[in-house]
């Protein structure tokens, strides 16, 4: 038996799959205690049967940066580097704003220190580590109450001998047990000191929050459950692995979405996709033109974090997100959100703000009696009351406010939809748009027709399709080393001797992490490289015998629409292991005729519209209708507008084509 568990801000989504049966679940989130829902919808769905595996999806490294919650943390680097976390790169986020707000970093000065030590760069020491200089921070350091220790050395990314010395010195004392200490050269062994100090400093500022967590599901999981995590690119591994490597999670919320998106819709047929998740606080979407891309940095409330991880932009707009009135009059949407608690005033649990699933509710897009599976009837009344209020700051009465909240709302998709697409180069309406997440059927139509995408794809479960994109990723390790030297005639076989290194520790991971067959073990080794005097790299990939000059001019000039006449660098060799799982597997499906009961009947919302009632559920491969119909299941509702076509697919999808495409 396989579970997958998605936390989101509202709902906890499940999907079990037991002997190729597919079964989902939904329960609310509890944000105090976020292991609480997980684990009880675990005990609902495998009860005293043997549970093979357990991927989970974790925003709880995430929710510790953003809220400042994460250990309290100390920061060791070289003797006059003490500010480097405060002095960054001196970027301005906001170019003309007279008074920058910069986030502060995550240790505040007073727990930052340095030591006599220095390096150059080749690794050679031009100053050896005082000990005793040494033991002196430590002291102050376990005076504070210190919880976690970051390490970040100048040049350690050559040499990093000076680095586990301190490392071994606060175990030695017994200040630290070993997983309290990150070291840059473990973390992030590139350079650019900021950046790695920042991502070090992450690191270990979340590692303490993330073990525990992943202890106490551990300890109430059943005997043997195999608990995975997923990463930030899209990857998963095994609870003791992330616990060591805690950044890894820090952006890993909606990556298992993109990930089940993307394998569903090739699975129908579609290669250029971009997946649109909309759920209870926010709309994550992401461009996926025939591959998934990843990028190797980003940031976490304006902390640099270098890692790498799915290119997913996000907007505060789900369905919990709440509407107001701003100073200038204008009605505004998100990003703050009711969350789970009190949540949207329709679900009945004490919210007073309007909220973009109570304008759903108010339309009538939202069917009370069949919300949730019937499980969970709307409070309309409160819904209605919400709504007036809003209506009344603007002189608009309830029907046209619930419109102005879902188009402020769309508009807010339709811009996260262009950075990822219009803004890279890609023309949206090159693509399908994939919608899933509690919300994303209810927008996305409208969303597609302000981009002129003509075909929405909803796959089968879509409420619950980050949970099951859980069960479809693949173990992943990432190593890199820094390299920096031009390209000369001895540079493939160097390069040769260290990927040989790399690919080794690569395999003995896989091993670890329960991937003990070969053939289901895959490498993939790159370079990062730029011309001299470059500050930024390409990424090409890289085979022992790839012609690197070759490949970097040809990477530049698609990228650019040029290749300069200047020496070639290398900067960091990479290696991506993979171990590919088993995946559960959907056979399509013969057409077949759709049952007369998968017709509930019509209805006629507030604003006129007449919609016909569709249970999902009862959908054969081949039905034909067309809109405006509400398409009824427990864990979304689909809207289909007038003028749009919708077919159900071999795999039980759901295809809406816009009147153009007919």
């Amino acid at each position: 038996m396989l579970i997958g568990v998605d936390i989101g801000g509202t709902f906890t989504d499940l999907v079990r799959v037991e002997d190729g049966e597919l079964v989902i679940h939904k329960l609310p989130s509890t944000p105090r205690n976020p292991a609480a829902a997980l684990l009880e919808g675990v005990r609902r769905l495998a009860g005293d049967r043997p549970l093979e595996r357990v991927a989970h999806g974790s925003t709880v490294a995430t929710n510790a940066i953003l809220e400042r919650k994460g250990a309290k943390t100390a920061f060791i680097t070289t003797q006059g580097f003490r500010d480097l976390l405060f002095i960054g790169r001196q970027n301005r986020p906001s170019l003309y704003a007279l008074h920058p707000q910069l986030p502060p970093p995550l240790i505040p000065r007073r727990l930052c220190y340095e030591v006599p030590e220095r390096l150059d760069h080749r690794g050679d020491v031009l100053t050896a580590l005082d000990v005793a200089v040494l033991d002196a921070v430590l002291d102050d350091i376990q005076a504070q109450g210190v919880e976690s220790l970051a390490v970040c050395l100048l040049y350690s990314y050559v040499n990093p001998t000076h680095e586990r010395l301190i490392q071994a010195r606060a175990i030695e004392r017994g200040l630290f047990a070993p997983e309290q200490v990150a070291l840059s050269c473990d973390v992030l062994p590139e350079f650019r000191e900021y950046e790695r100090a920042s991502t070090v400093a992450l690191e270990a500022y979340v590692r303490p929050v993330m073990a525990r967590y992943v202890a106490q599901i551990q300890a109430e999981l059943p005997a043997h459950s195999g608990l995975r995590i997923m990463k930030s690119d899209g990857g998963v591994v095994s609870a003791g692995r992330v616990a060591q490597q805690a950044v890894q999670t820090a952006l890993s919320g909606p990556a298992a979405g993109v990930i089940g998106a993307y394998h569903v819709a090739q699975t129908a047929g579609f290669e250029a996709v971009i997946t649109l998740d909309m759920g209870g606080t926010s709309t994550d979407v992401a461009v996926c033109p025939g591959e998934i891309i990843r990028s190797p940095q980003s940031q976490i409330d304006g902390l640099p974090l270098r890692i790498r991880l799915l290119d997913i932009e996000t907007v505060g707009a789900g369905g919990g997100s709440i509407a107001r009135i701003d100073a200038g009059g204008a009605l505004r949407v998100g990003p703050q959100s009711a969350g789970a608690e009190p949540g949207p005033a329709a679900y009945g649990r004490g919210g007073t703000l309007a909220t973009v699933s109570d304008a759903n509710a108010v339309l009538g897009r939202l069917d009370s009696a069949n919300f949730l599976g019937g499980a969970m009837p709307l409070d309309m009344d409160a819904a209605h009351s919400v709504m007036d209020a809003l209506a009344a700051q603007i002189g608009f009465d309830r029907v046209q406010a619930a419109h102005g909240v879902l188009d402020v709302a769309n508009a807010n998709i339709e811009r996260a939809v262009r950075r990822v697409t219009v803004a890279r180069g890609y023309d949206p309406r090159d693509f399908t748009l994939v919608a899933f997440g509690g919300a994303g059927g209810l927008h996305a139509p409208d969303v597609a027709a302000r981009l002129g995408i003509e075909r929405v794809f909803v796959p089968r479960y879509p409420g619950v399709l980050c949970a099951y994109g859980l069960l479809m990723a693949d173990v992943v390790i990432d190593y890199s080393q820094s390299v920096l030297q031009s390209v000369t005639g001895d540079t493939l076989s160097q390069l040769a001797d260290l990927l040989q290194d790399m690919l080794q520790q690569a395999q003995a991971d896989l091993i670890a992490e329960g991937i003990n067959t070969r053939e289901a073990r895959d490498y993939h080794p790159s370079l990062d490289a730029r011309y001299q005097g470059q500050a930024h790299e390409l990424n090409i990939a890289f085979d022992g015998t790839t012609r690197i000059e070759e490949a970097f001019h040809a990477a530049h000039r698609r990228a650019y629409g040029h290749a300069l006449d200047r020496p070639v660098e290398v900067v960091n060799l990479r290696v991506q292991a993979i171990g590919h799982i088993e995946r559960p597997h959907s056979p399509p499906v013969a057409e077949s005729p759709t049952p007369r009961d998968a017709y509930l009947g019509d209805k006629t919302a507030p604003d006129g519209t007449r919609y016909a009632l569709l249970q999902r559920e009862r959908l054969t491969p081949g039905t034909r209708f067309e809109g405006a119909a509400l398409v009824l299941q427990m864990d979304s509702t689909v809207y289909v507008p007038a003028g749009w076509m919708a077919r159900v697919d071999a795999w039980h999808n759901l295809i809406l084509e816009a009147a153009a495409t007919r």
